[in-house]
């Protein structure tokens, strides 16, 4: 060691040498501190349930832009009450686990689209579609009856309420028809690629957990959110506008 510095590498430090050091030193760690703060920041300031409604929003858009391959506008026209169930992961389906979650609207008297309810899906025949992938799930309930399903602690598809893989794209608008002795209408995408799809056995419920918490705290009953008898948060203000794009009014079934 020679003087105030040190001897590293053939070069001398001095002290304000490594003071200099020690600052540019700070500061990259600050700034990668601050980048990941910025990076995760909007994950993890951000509850779950509201990007899952995100998420839903995604789908249904993605949905319903297809329109030669997508869910036919005049059935979407005709649908009582929607839910998207986005992400519906691959493991559970062979070890019978839960399936996923999703949201649930329904169309009130004027038009308009309820505050949505958290719903599970859960067991049963999801059919060869999904393949060994997440698939995000659309489900089209028609009818008062199926409605009405909802409001129970739980049904089956299949079981409890007829249900049926809904037809996609414009060429299968004509033969929906057929289709109507199916209270409700299942439809998937996994890998960019829609279909129809057997749920039969699938269980349906409220997910109450989920619903204090998109509600702040507020526990809701699904009756009463499915009713519009509760006003919508403000994390679904884009999946009722796209509700209210696509399907403005209902349509009755010789329209």
């Amino acid at each position: 060691m020679t003087g105030p510095g040190c001897m590293r590498e053939g070069y001398a430090f001095s002290r304000k040498d490594r003071k200099l050091v020690w600052r540019v030193r700070l500061g990259r760690g600050l700034l990668i501190c601050l980048l990941a703060t910025f990076a995760t920041a909007p994950a993890a300031g951000k509850p779950k349930v509201e990007r899952r409604l995100d998420a839903a929003v995604l789908v249904l858009e993605d949905m319903l832009d297809s329109a030669d391959q997508g869910i036919p506008s005049n059935l979407l026209s005709r649908a009582d009450c929607v839910g998207v169930f986005p992400s519906v992961l691959k493991g559970a389906l062979f070890i019978g686990g839960r399936y996923g979650k999703g949201v649930v609207t329904c169309r009130h008297t004027n038009n308009s689209w309820s505050a949505p309810a958290s719903f599970l899906i859960e067991g049963g025949n999801f059919g060869l579609q999904i393949g060994g992938q997440a698939t995000d799930i659309v489900l089209l309930f028609i009818g008062e009856k199926s409605v009405r399903r909802l409001m129970r602690t739980r049904f089956t598809l299949g079981g409890d309420a007829s249900a049926s893989g809904g037809p996609v794209g414009r060429t299968a608008q004509a033969q929906t028809d057929a289709l109507f002795g199916a209270r409700i209408l299942s439809y998937s995408r996994s890998r960019g690629v829609f279909a129809g799809i057997a749920l039969d056995g699938a269980t349906l419920r409220p997910a109450h957990k989920a619903d204090r918490k998109l509600y702040k705290g507020f526990s809701p009953k699904t009756a009463d959110l499915l009713r519009a008898n509760v006003d919508p948060p403000e994390a679904a203000r884009r999946l009722l506008a796209l509700l209210a794009l696509y399907s403005p009014h209902k349509r009755q079934r010789g329209d």
